[in-house]
């Protein structure tokens, strides 16, 4: 079966853990999903931070680079777009989608989505989804949190985000960090009602 009726909109911002989105990306690839990705402008800071990468810029390049570092060389469908577009087809309310996930989502991003403020792509996109009533999820890697992020972590949880922080479980018993990074980004699909990720997962007891 396709599913590749309607995008997900993949946002990645430019905060630490970026092994998130890359693993994201090569389930929902492999499972033929239809993905409009941007990466925000620091994205390329903490590449070059993480891994010593540099990321292209270019919309046709970025896709062989993210579907690169993914290991998924044709399945699904992965448009990338500049983070400087705001004309672009996902700063649009009439552009159908599945709904949208920032993975990882910086605290900055989460400060400007919580006063209405597009000052990219990413946030635009972001903010259509808020409005339209359609599925926004937040993957949050930040700690602690300040008192200022958690008001503005309630502000988009008020108004039907959904904020899965990078918090992983060990009931599942990961043997490696793979195993660690899967679980969480398997919530977070888990509020799009998107089930594609092998985890174990909670069976109760007796």
């Amino acid at each position: 079966m396709s599913n590749q009726n309607k995008p997900l909109i993949v946002g990645v911002s430019g905060a630490s853990g970026l092994i998130y989105a890359v693993r994201l990306l090569k389930f929902l690839l492999d499972a033929e999903y239809w993905i409009e990705l941007v990466a925000s402008k620091s994205t390329y800071t903490v590449w070059q931070a993480e891994q010593n990468i540099r990321m292209p810029a270019e919309p046709e390049r970025q896709e062989q680079f993210w579907r690169e570092q993914a290991g998924v060389p044709l399945a699904g469908k992965l448009h990338c777009h500049t983070w400087s577009n705001v004309g672009a087809s996902i700063a649009s309310g009439s552009f159908r989608t599945l709904g949208m996930v920032i993975i990882p989502c910086s605290m900055s991003t989460v400060s400007k989505l919580a006063v209405g403020l597009s000052s990219d792509l990413l946030e635009r996109a972001a903010d259509v989804q808020i409005k339209e009533g359609r599925k926004l999820v937040i993957v949050p890697r930040e700690t602690p949190f300040s008192l200022i992020h958690l008001r503005n972590l309630t502000t988009l949880a008020e108004v039907g985000v959904r904020v899965v922080p990078a918090i992983p479980a060990w009931y599942h018993q990961p043997q490696t960090i793979e195993d660690l990074v899967d679980f969480v980004v398997a919530r977070a699909l888990d509020q799009l009602d998107i089930d594609c990720i092998p985890i174990q997962r909670w069976q109760g007891h007796g």
